[in-house]
């Protein structure tokens, strides 16, 4: 029983665009309408109709020890009574900025932001400040954030909806970005080759989240660092989903390439709107006021934000039994899915790269947009709705990848695999 869902989804619809605040939320690409969640703690989900749900989706990556982690907790609370914003400098700014270095390898300085999106849209503006060249590099199906020069070729929420070219964005925009294809060396070549000494920067996903999970394969990331390195080009790598998930250093340090610079979200402010940039020194001193490319924001480095990244950065600092314990649940995970899928005969992918996975229901390796692309949708869609009647909540798109918590338990780890057998069962009767 969703009554509750249901009547709040049809009064956010006379009041929000689509009746979401965000466009994958609606559900539009599996069908049915979205879920309106309550509470959440531990690995669970509650809704507004007191069904309990198994959380894969995790706030898109950053509750990594569960919701309601009762350190991050903690920090909030003891922050909330000195105020809940100042605008003027803290402490704690001071103290999450010499964190976040100590622990990313390529990060020598760093400015807080409050979104994913600020901070790409920033990493972009400083390397043209930096270099002097306005054009960039993206790769196709890539997430950005929905700012101008990233909604060309977008993956996420923008392929959700069916447009990946967003009206609204200018001409002269998609001139200056230039988009090839994940996992395409030889593309970059050919694109640089085109725009000789007009690119500012290459910015990717170093392990794409936004078309399904798809990983680098051997010898692209050190391919992109050398050619910019040979170029003059500065390398930047969006860890919004991967930074302090896949390894206390990001991805960067899990395939040792450094990038010039880093977008970092959603995992540093512990689940509340965060974000930060960061990179080498040179770079970075081009930021307003210590140089003159203009950056700013009021609610930057907001102190409650702080407080609860600083609790959750620290924990995963001083506990490095983390990585290995979600990588040994994820790969439990899938290898069962993948036990239940043979045993059904299904076409299928499953692409993981340490606690993030996604499942393709196409039997060709995924590797890039396209690849992503020819998986089965509809399929993908009625599995979403018979997982969700498991008790699994699952990302609501094929386009997205799912996120483990060490929350999770080998016993739960069981469930879900029991819930996926279950589930393929039922779509296989469907098919």
């Amino acid at each position: 029983m969703i009554q509750n869902s249901q009547d709040l989804f049809k009064r956010a619809q006379r009041v929000i665009p689509g009746g979401v605040n965000s466009p994958v939320r609606a559900f539009r690409a599996v069908g049915g309408n979205p879920i309106f969640m309550a509470s959440a703690k531990g690995p669970y989900l509650y809704d507004e109709d007191n069904n309990q749900y198994l959380d894969f989706i995790n706030s898109w990556g950053p509750m990594i020890l569960g919701h309601a982690c009762e350190n991050v907790e903690k920090a909030v609370q003891d922050a909330l009574g000195n105020s809940f914003s100042f605008g003027a400098p803290t402490r704690r700014e001071v103290e999450m900025a010499e964190l976040i270095i100590s622990m990313v390898p390529s990060v020598e300085k760093v400015r807080m932001v409050n979104s994913g999106t600020e901070a790409t849209m920033s990493a972009v503006r400083v390397a043209r400040g930096y270099t002097g060249k306005d054009k960039i590099i993206k790769f196709e199906g890539c997430y950005h954030g929905h700012g101008d020069s990233f909604l060309i070729s977008a993956g996420s929420g923008a392929i959700t909806l069916g447009v990946p070219d967003s009206p609204g964005v200018t001409k002269g925009v998609a001139q200056d970005t230039i988009t090839v294809p994940y996992n395409n060396l030889e593309a970059v070549k050919i694109a640089l080759e085109a725009n000789k000494g007009q690119v500012a920067a290459i910015i990717l996903e170093p392990v794409v989240g936004n078309m399904g999970l798809v990983p680098p394969v051997r010898g692209f990331l050190p391919g992109l660092r050398d050619l910019c390195d040979q170029e003059g080009i500065v390398l930047i790598f969006d860890e919004v989903m991967t930074g302090f998930r896949l390894a206390k250093g990001g991805a960067q340090e899990l395939y040792n390439v450094m990038p010039d610079l880093t977008t970092l979200g959603k995992i540093i402010g512990g689940g509340l709107p965060v974000g930060a940039y960061g990179g080498r020194k040179e770079i970075m001193d081009c930021v307003a006021p210590a140089g003159p490319v203009y950056q700013a924001g009021t609610l930057s480095g907001n102190p409650i934000a702080m407080a609860a990244g600083y609790a959750m950065l620290t924990y995963l600092n001083e506990h490095p039994e983390v990585y290995p314990y979600l990588d040994n649940l994820t790969s439990k995970m899938v290898e069962g899915m993948r036990e239940n899928l043979t045993q059904l005969n299904l076409d299928y992918t499953i692409n993981q790269v340490g606690s993030m996975f996604s499942i393709f229901f196409t039997s060709d390796p995924v590797t890039d947009f396209d690849s992503a692309k020819q998986s089965d949708l509809a399929l993908f869609g009625q599995y979403f709705n018979s997982m969700l009647r498991q008790g699994i909540y699952l990302a609501p798109s094929q386009f997205e990848t799912l996120f483990v918590s060490i929350a999770l338990t080998d016993k739960l780890a069981d469930q879900y695999i029991a819930a996926n057998l279950a589930a393929l069962h039922e779509i296989h009767q469907l098919a």
